[in-house]
């Protein structure tokens, strides 16, 4: 059974608990997902524990984000300056409105009817890819992950492995509807090489080319772009335009800032040394246009909270995904955010408007361990849980009993006697009378939804109850 993200998104705004639960009915895509996440995350162990230095580095990523963040104006006018001196042209966008205005201006102006993109989590954040295609243009996806879910009409699931919940019959039969491969045909290796005829094309025939930025080193006023695919490389090489779009948080201060920081990320994202191509791009082609669109989009609002601002160290290894116990087994889509799992709870709670993803973690920490700069994400998300309790914003049934939990934890004896109760019953209880308790992340957990109609309604219809 293929995996509706369609049917999920018609249902409109939902709370975590019951997107997770459209994704927990497949079960066997449950624990496939989940497997293949954890075997990242035993590969992010790996490549760790080879690192004698690796606890120190992540120290130090942590003290050069924090410093960049510190002094984020100077670093962000000293990159504008030097990309400026380098032929460059600096836009910058308050919001993602703006950012997709300035992008089409851009395009525009020089009659840009096709172009080739490499993933850019920032252009989905912006939903830039939508903006372009209702003003004409044909946006291309060329990471083969992305291009898997662009011609499936599907958001990222993942950061870093966006068609993670596809299953390769699932690709196969995609690939023969669009692409005309053979019916039935699931060998990845011959549809990788379907993909890759198919962009080929693409690439040859495209007017602009788009990436999104890992890094941007200000004293050199140049970005880094990393790709294990080289497709990157291929759009920024063949048009004579290239655009590269990045959030206010992605500056560095210099080379060997960006070092310290790629000797994790890939180690942290895919258990690999590096990433396969790292660009650095620091001017345009000769005969060409570089330009490079900042966006702020809530980063400096963020800022302004010392918890919250700590979220803006994340480099986007997705580590904290494939850790994530409970990412793995609700699949990206039960987030109410274009970024999934812990980070996108760091990062979109505050804007969640069913207040549910802040309840969508167990608070282990385990985000926060793997974390190659140390972004507390486990403090940050308790803290967003405080900022909803105290802006009257607590998902439905948790005003009332809530106190009661605070009152049940804070007694010793009846806290003893409760995991004596526990316990006794994993004992001596058989699992099926136990299973229903262990669906944390299904329907379980919150009030369940009335059939045929939308939970937003329905809510509303019942709040008083």
């Amino acid at each position: 059974m293929a995996y509706n993200h369609n049917h999920d998104a018609s249902q409109g705004s939902q709370v975590h608990a019951h997107k997770a639960d459209i994704f927990c009915r497949d079960e066997t895509r449950v624990d496939w997902h989940s497997k293949a996440l954890w075997m990242l995350r035993e590969k992010r162990d790996r490549a760790a524990g080879s690192i004698p230095e690796w606890e120190q580095l992540r120290q130090l990523g942590s003290e050069i984000k924090l410093h960049t963040l510190t002094n984020l104006a100077q670093y962000l006018e000293t990159f504008e300056q030097n990309c400026i001196a380098n032929g460059i042209q600096v836009h910058w966008a308050k919001d993602g409105a703006e950012h997709n205005r300035i992008v089409h201006d851009i395009l525009s102006r020089h009659n840009v009817k096709k172009l080739v993109k490499s993933k850019s989590m920032l252009t989905e954040e912006c939903h830039l890819n939508p903006y372009l295609e209702q003003r004409g243009i044909e946006v291309i996806d060329t990471d083969l992950g992305e291009r898997i879910i662009q011609l499936a009409k599907m958001p990222p699931s993942h950061i870093v492995v966006p068609a993670i919940h596809m299953k390769k019959e699932e690709v196969g039969d995609l690939f023969h509807e669009k692409l005309g491969t053979k019916a039935g045909a699931a060998d990845p290796l011959y549809l990788t090489r379907a993909a890759r005829a198919h962009l080929r094309e693409k690439f040859l025939t495209a007017d602009a080319a788009m990436t999104g930025v890992n890094m941007a080193i200000a004293d050199k006023g140049a970005v880094v772009v990393c790709t294990n695919e080289g497709n990157a490389d291929m759009g920024a090489n063949l048009p004579k335009l290239q655009l590269h779009s990045m959030g206010i948080d992605k500056v560095v201060p210099d080379v060997d800032s960006a070092a310290v920081l790629l000797r994790t990320l890939a180690r942290n994202a895919t258990g690999q040394p590096v990433t396969t191509y790292s660009a650095f791009y620091r001017g345009p082609q000769p005969a060409g246009e570089m330009h490079i669109i900042i966006v702020d989009n809530g980063r400096t609002e963020m800022l302004k909270d010392k918890i919250l601002a700590e979220s803006l160290k994340c480099i986007r290894c997705g580590g904290c995904l494939n850790t994530c116990p409970v990412y793995r087994r609700s699949g990206g889509y039960s987030y109410n955010y274009t970024i999934p799992g812990p980070i996108g709870i760091a990062v979109g709670a505050k804007i969640d408007d069913t207040n549910s993803i802040a309840w969508a973690c167990t608070l282990c920490g385990s985000c926060t361990y793997v974390c190659p700069t140390k972004v507390p994400l486990d403090k940050i998300i308790f803290h967003h849980r405080r900022l909803k309790a105290e802006a009257g914003k607590l998902p439905y049934g948790k005003n009332s009993y809530m106190p009661l939990v605070g009152k049940f934890m804070a007694s010793e004896t009846m806290l003893n006697c409760s995991m004596s109760v526990a316990r006794t019953a994993l004992r001596i209880l058989p699992g099926s009378l136990l299973k229903p308790f262990s669906g944390a992340w299904g329907k379980y957990r919150e009030l369940p939804v009335a059939p045929n109609s939308s939970f937003e309604a329905w809510f509303k219809k019942h709040r008083s109850l």
